[in-house]
Parts: structure tokens; sequence; C-alpha cells
């Protein structure tokens, strides 16, 4: 079980500490210990409430009227928001089951019959991208663990990888380079890889940092490549204050090259500078770079 204390809760909800004390205070929506010393200390289902609490939030949904919900109807509302109309494909059953019984075989026959029958390219953004998004969901409502996600996260990845290395790229007279980062803490890739998956099948000559990469090395990769767009995303953040300020900064630092980013869904406020845009899925990513 995890052992949080209030700064943890901070970095990994993205909810301020302030916020967090009055939410408690004012609603008694997080039940946290304490020592002797009245110091708080959160545990897991306290982080995954406050995630779900903060979505609700962050979608419209008063922190008066939440704290009025059981934590099952939390969840419920949570699930139900990001299941939509559309309901859950067979694939994507297969493939949570593939995950909860940490099963490769069976992922490997879902795989392999989509690719076989759709390609590589349409399984990625038809099977596995709304796959990802219900991940997500589920590990907030706490019906996946940490483990189960790594490991199908990593199989996804290891296909990805696969996938470019074998990609034949498109012929174009007018290639643009294209360098793929996630800021610093960012550790979810697996759709920028993807990304840069698009990149190179289009004819585009992608760079690829990958996660976590701090401020002061991208700086230096920009300056002597120039590319012509910057993509990146932000998964774990879970305030909007915090994604601005970034983008504001790579604005200042970089205003030439166009930004495309992705980002969490229950963030909402988000404000782009000039030449920063939006990508909300990756087939919209592969329609701006076309």
């Amino acid at each position: 079980m995890g052992n949080y204390s209030i700064k943890d809760l901070e970095k990994l909800s993205r909810v301020k500490a302030h916020t967090i004390r009055i939410w408690e205070k004012r609603y008694a929506l997080l039940e946290p210990d304490r020592t002797d010393t009245n110091i708080r200390s959160y545990s897991d289902e306290n982080l995954r409430k406050l995630l779900n609490i903060s979505f609700l939030n962050n979608n419209g949904f008063k922190i008066s009227k939440v704290a009025k919900m059981s934590d099952t109807q939390i969840r419920d509302q949570v699930l139900a928001m990001q299941e939509g109309d559309g309901g859950i494909t067979d694939h994507v059953e297969s493939l949570i089951l593939s995950m909860t019984e940490l099963d490769e075989d069976r992922f490997e026959k879902v795989m392999g019959s989509c690719v076989l029958r759709s390609g590589f390219e349409t399984t990625m953004l038809e099977v596995i991208q709304p796959f990802l998004q219900r991940v997500g969901v589920l590990w907030q409502i706490d019906a996946v663990k940490p483990g189960q996600e790594h490991f199908i996260s990593n199989l996804i990845r290891q296909k990805v990888i696969s996938a470019i290395d074998g990609v034949i790229p498109e012929k174009r007279s007018d290639p643009l380079t294209i360098l793929f980062f996630l800021p610093e803490g960012e550790l979810h890739e697996l759709g920028l890889l993807f990304g840069h998956y698009l990149a190179r099948k289009l004819g585009h000559r992608p760079i690829y940092l990958g996660q976590s990469v701090p401020f002061d090395d991208l700086a230096p990769v920009v300056e002597y490549r120039r590319p012509d767009i910057l993509v990146t995303g932000f998964i774990s953040y879970q305030n909007v204050q915090d994604v601005n300020a970034y983008l504001k900064t790579l604005h200042k630092h970089f205003s030439e090259p166009r930004l495309l980013f992705f980002h969490n869904s229950g963030l909402v406020g988000i404000k782009p500078n000039k030449n920063q845009t939006v990508v909300p899925d990756l087939v919209h990513f592969k329609e701006a770079i076309r």
C-alpha cells in the first residue's frame, strides 16, 4: 500500500496541497491517517479517489456535488464519461483480459489477428488507442494494478519499436524534421512512439528524445537541429496551470517551430500560444503532419 505525504499527493495528482486540505476540511473527501505529531499520511486509495475527484471537477462537476457521491458513484461516473456512447469493442475487451491475467499469448493472438486483417497502423488507431484510454480509467477506479499496466504497456511498446525498425518510408520531396520529446517527469511515451512511427512512414525526418527530457537538455538539440515541428505530451499532468506554464516556456524559447501536443483528457482550460496546436488523438496527429 502507498504511504504518501500531502506533498507527494500534490506531485502525483497535480492538485495543490492547499486545495487538498480545503476539500478534506470542508467536504471530508479524503480521510488520511495521521501520525502522533498530526502529519497526514495518504494511501493508494486516497490517490485514486483524488484523481477521480479532480477528473470530475475538471469536467464541470462542482466539488459540493461530488462530495455527496459515494466512492462507487464517483468511480461509475468517471467510467461512464470515459466510455461514451460507442461502447467497447471485443478486441479491447480481450486485451483487457490479457492484461489482467498477464497473458502474453492472448495479447499476441489479438494483436496478430488485428494486424493481419487491418494492418499495424489501423490496429494502433482503432484498437490500441481506445484500449489505452480505457486502461487509464480502469487504473483510476482501482480495477488495474500497476504491474498489469506495465506488463501490457511494454508489450505494446515492443510492437511499436519493431514497426519503426521495419517501416518503409514514403518518398517525398519536402520532408520535415520533427522532434519528439516528453517533459521532465512525463513517462507515458506510447503515443509519442507511435507518432514517431507515423512520421517515419510518411517520409519525414524524426528525432526521438523520448521520456522525461529536462528543458536544459532539450534546448541545445532544438538549437542545433532547427526542427520544423516539436511534438510532446502531458498525460501525467492533472493541473492545467502547469501545462500552460510549460507551453509558455516553450513558446518563449522556441517560437519558430510548430508545436503539436497531446494531453490528459481531464485537463480543461489549456491555452496554446501561437504555433501551438492540440492533437486530440493519433488520427489528428497523422493529418497534421501529412
